[in-house]
């Protein structure tokens, strides 16, 4: 691991002066840009000083970059989600968030089948967004029954009594985000019909 790191802090003198030199900037103008004296920018770029994030960051502001672009680090994690399918009242529910509280989102699956069930609203702490991808969602909603249709989103208070299933015998594939409540989902785009 040391081998690793000790290569990434070589190479980065070579990087800012590539930088520099990309912008055609001069020591001079990038020290008066950032306060770092040309002195210290001189042995950052030679190697002769180990860049630390008091250097790094009015570096990495100066340039537009993200901070790892400047130095060149390598990647720190695999940033795909593999979720694990969960089944709950025959619905598959696909989490497609890993971190607890705040703003959940899950892909939800109703399979085939007769829309014969009875509605039992519930109710419960939070706000909630549904996004149709296929099929046709029946909401129950308060005193509403809906159908959403692949495209349509609905959005609600969960203090509301709410229940969903089936429109019909065809599978439904909708993206639901749950979040505290409180918070809410701000879109600002309007759909226009052909």
């Amino acid at each position: 691991m040391s081998d690793e790191f000790d290569a990434v802090l070589s190479a980065v003198g070579p990087r800012l002066r590539e930088f520099r030199h990309r912008r055609g900037a001069t020591l001079t103008t990038l020290s008066e840009t950032t306060g770092i004296p040309v002195s210290t920018l001189s042995r950052l770029e030679s190697g002769h000083r180990k860049p630390g994030l008091e250097l790094l960051l009015p570096l990495a502001k100066a340039y537009q970059v993200p901070l790892d672009e400047l130095v060149g680090a390598p990647a720190s994690g695999d940033p795909r989600v593999f979720p694990r399918p969960v089944m709950h009242n025959g619905m598959t529910v696909i989490p497609l968030t890993r971190k607890p509280g705040g703003l959940q989102a899950f892909k939800q699956i109703l399979p085939a089948g007769p829309n014969d069930l009875e509605p039992d609203p519930r109710s419960h702490e939070g706000y909630h967004w549904l996004y149709v991808l296929s099929g046709r969602l029946r909401l129950v909603l308060g005193d509403q029954d809906l159908v959403l249709v692949a495209g349509q989103v609905a959005e609600f208070d969960t203090h509301l009594p709410h229940w969903f299933g089936n429109a019909d015998a065809q599978p439904v594939e909708f993206l639901s985000i749950l979040g505290p409540q409180g918070e809410r989902f701000h879109i600002r785009a309007r759909y226009r019909p052909a």
